[in-house]
C-alpha cells in the first residue's frame, strides 16, 4: 500500500491533459473545504466544483472493484471504509454548496471530460460566474 501512488495516477493526468487541452485550468490534490476530509484530485475553485478520480481496487468499483482472496475480511473492512469515507466527502461538498463529479479509472477519458464540462457549464447558471 505504500507504494502505491496517492496521486498522478495515470488516469488522473490522462483527465487532466484533456481537461487542459480543452482550455479549462484548475488546481490539483487540494482540499475544497477545511470541514470535509480528504483532497480532491481536480478543483475548480472559483466554481466551486471538485473531482475525484477512483480507483476500480481502492474505491470498490461496483464494475471493476476485486476482492482479494487473502485476509478477505481485513480488506472488506478496509475497502468498505474508503467507500463511507467518499461517500461522506460528497454529501460534506454538496451540503456546502460544492458541486463533485467522480470519474472511475475505467472511464474514458474524453467521456470524463465531458462529463467535467457540463458539471462546469451547470456551476455557471447556478453560480451566475
Amino acid at each position: 500500500m505504500l507504494n502505491t501512488p496517492q496521486r498522478d495516477t495515470w488516469c488522473e493526468v490522462a483527465l487532466r491533459r484533456e481537461l487542459h487541452r480543452r482550455g479549462l485550468r484548475f488546481r490539483l490534490n487540494l482540499r475544497p473545504i477545511p470541514e470535509v476530509r480528504g483532497r480532491a484530485d481536480i478543483v475548480f475553485v472559483r466554481k466551486r466544483l471538485a473531482v475525484f478520480v477512483d480507483g476500480c481496487f481502492w474505491h470498490a468499483c461496483p464494475a471493476h472493484g476485486t476482492m482479494p482472496k487473502a485476509n478477505r475480511a481485513w480488506w472488506a473492512r478496509k475497502l468498505g471504509k474508503n467507500r463511507r469515507r467518499d461517500a461522506a466527502a460528497t454529501r460534506g461538498l454538496r451540503f456546502a454548496g460544492w458541486a463533485v463529479v467522480r470519474v472511475w479509472e475505467h472511464e474514458e477519458v474524453r467521456v470524463a471530460a465531458d462529463r467535467v464540462v457540463r458539471a462546469l457549464a451547470r456551476r455557471v447558471t447556478t453560480l451566475g460566474h
